[in-house]
């Protein structure tokens, strides 16, 4: 037996027939897919003559990988051979596993798994691609509804790795464990995940776009220079606003508002009026040629605000151990800035020379506090090559431009954005962390997967409960809790799975850590 033949433990073997059933964009990819990975491919779409012309895209792409030498011309005119385009749903009747790339509208996915019923053996696997649909509702009007699984492949099918693995309330273990090894056995990265609104990385990545459009509604900053904020400081592929004009401004939004709606309409993923309007207004990106940003040829993309030069301040002095800005210290110290430290239990600052205080975002304002600047959040302050300051009227020049100054010195450009809790990193990143912690105390899947979901299906550079993990839980919680005071809607009041991480972390420490979150220390308070 070679190893194309063998059967996996649990996973369809290759000798197997698979059928996709839709052969748009995803159901084509989804094709290639199990197509290279050695099956014998049956397409079915219902419009006449579609799966003979998806056929034939597919091969186009086959014979570009082989021009590219990602695939040989044998194994090429091999896959040519199995794979077939059917009229009917009848000619799917010896398939051991059958994928859905439908429309996403659930009477025409229930109305297929029915009648797909009645032609397949009652131990083939049925998939349903979905990527917003309850896969319990699709399985709910099917007589054998535990073979029925989740099959989540991210667009394009063939080049993206990831693929959520979701089990509806009726789905068997044996259908899931099945649908999962063969993911693995053709090369994807599966996860696993049960049947809630958005799944993993649509449920969780909503904080990425909407903090950003709250940022850019509360008219904090423009969309390049949150766009750039994101990437430069963050550590993020691309910027909110840019990512959601590739994926499609209608498509997006659609995303959000579903999972909203599926939630009850839960404060936490509430919609943006602004990408509403955008959607309204047939703007919806790339393929339109415009969205946030203008596609037109010859439009010149807006740069993101930066500073211009400013002297750095001689020395700053540090206050507490600056939590996840500890690097600064040493980068400081590395451009010639002399750094005093004070050993302080509260506070995470730099004192100026001027008397002003440099402070890393916590959720508050700086128009709370006399002459006070705050400091995004980095994912590295070593490699970021931008950082976002933000200052209040009450906020003297010197402050500003002794700020300014000092980060410029580190090698970063300098973005000053109004004044606004939390920043943009920093309480992307918080709302990201507490999702994540809330989805694995509701079982919606393991911090493993939750990871590796979101690194391989969004590009994040860290997994949000990672993320946590290196931040600490009680800092999320903090500065949620600073939010939550600012903005008393619901969205940003921590779940209770992080408050339960941020008291265990207390409780680690022996004790030691202050739990209340008014920690304004030396910073002189004006109104509370």
């Amino acid at each position: 037996m070679t190893a194309n033949d063998r059967e996996d433990t649990l996973g369809i073997a290759r000798t197997s027939t698979v059928a996709v059933v839709g052969t748009g964009t995803m159901g084509q990819g989804i094709a290639q897919v199990a197509l290279v990975a050695g099956h014998t491919v049956r397409l079915h779409d219902v419009a006449p003559g579609r799966a003979e012309t998806a056929a034939g895209a597919i091969m186009a792409r086959l014979d570009r990988l082989v021009a590219k030498g990602g695939l040989s011309a044998a194994e090429r005119d091999a896959a040519r051979a199995r794979l077939h385009p059917v009229a009917e749903l009848s000619g799917l009747a010896d398939c051991a596993l059958v994928i859905e790339a439908i429309l996403e509208e659930l009477g025409a996915k229930q109305q297929l798994f029915t009648a797909l019923e009645t032609v397949v053996s009652d131990d083939c696997l049925l998939a349903t691609n979905t990527s917003s649909l309850s896969v319990t509702a699709v399985q709910g009007a099917l007589r054998v509804p535990g073979r029925v699984v989740g099959l989540h492949f991210f667009n394009p099918a063939p080049l993206l790795p990831l693929v959520e693995v979701v089990s509806g309330f009726a789905t068997d273990a044996a259908a899931a464990d099945r649908a999962y090894a063969t993911m693995a056995d053709w090369g994807k990265t599966p996860v696993r995940c049960t049947d809630t609104p958005g799944f993993i990385v649509n449920r969780i990545a909503r904080p990425f776009y909407a903090e950003a459009f709250r940022v850019y509604e509360e008219r904090v900053a423009d969309p390049a220079t949150i766009d750039a904020v994101l990437r430069e400081c963050g550590g993020f592929a691309m910027g909110p606003f840019e990512l959601t004009d590739l994926i499609g401004q209608d498509v997006n939004e659609a995303v959000t508002r579903s999972v909203w709606t599926s939630f009850f309409q839960d404060p936490k993923f509430t919609p943006s009026l602004a990408q509403r309007r955008l959607v309204e207004a047939g703007l919806h990106g790339r393929k339109t040629g415009r969205g946030w940003y203008d596609y037109a040829d010859g439009a010149e993309r807006p740069r993101p605000h930066t500073a211009p030069p400013a002297e750095p301040p001689a020395y700053v002095v540090a206050e507490g151990d600056l939590g996840p800005a500890a690097e600064l210290v040493a980068l400081a110290r590395e451009a010639g800035i002399e750094v005093r430290q004070v050993d302080e239990d509260q506070g995470t600052r730099f004192v100026l020379p001027g008397g002003g205080q440099l402070v890393l975002a916590d959720g508050q304002t700086s128009m709370e506090f006399r002459d006070v600047v705050y400091f995004d959040l980095a994912l590295d302050y070593r490699a970021a090559t931008r950082i976002a300051l933000s200052a209040s009227r009450d906020t003297t020049e010197r402050t500003r431009a002794e700020s300014i100054g000092f980060f410029q010195a580190l090698g970063k450009q300098v973005s000053l954005v109004g004044d606004t809790p939390g920043m943009i990193v920093a309480r992307t990143v918080a709302m990201l962390v507490d999702l994540a912690a809330d989805a694995v105390a509701r079982g919606v899947a393991s911090a493993e997967d939750i990871d590796t979901a979101m690194r391989a299906g969004v590009n994040y550079p860290l997994g949000p409960v990672e993320w946590g993990r290196r931040l600490g839980a009680d800092w999320a919680r903090d500065l949620l809790d600073e939010l939550h005071q600012r903005y008393p809607t619901g969205r940003y009041a921590p779940s209770l799975a992080l408050c339960e991480a941020a008291f265990a972390a207390v409780d680690a420490d022996d004790g030691d850590r202050d739990t209340d979150t008014d920690d304004a220390g030396a910073k002189d308070v004006i109104s509370s």
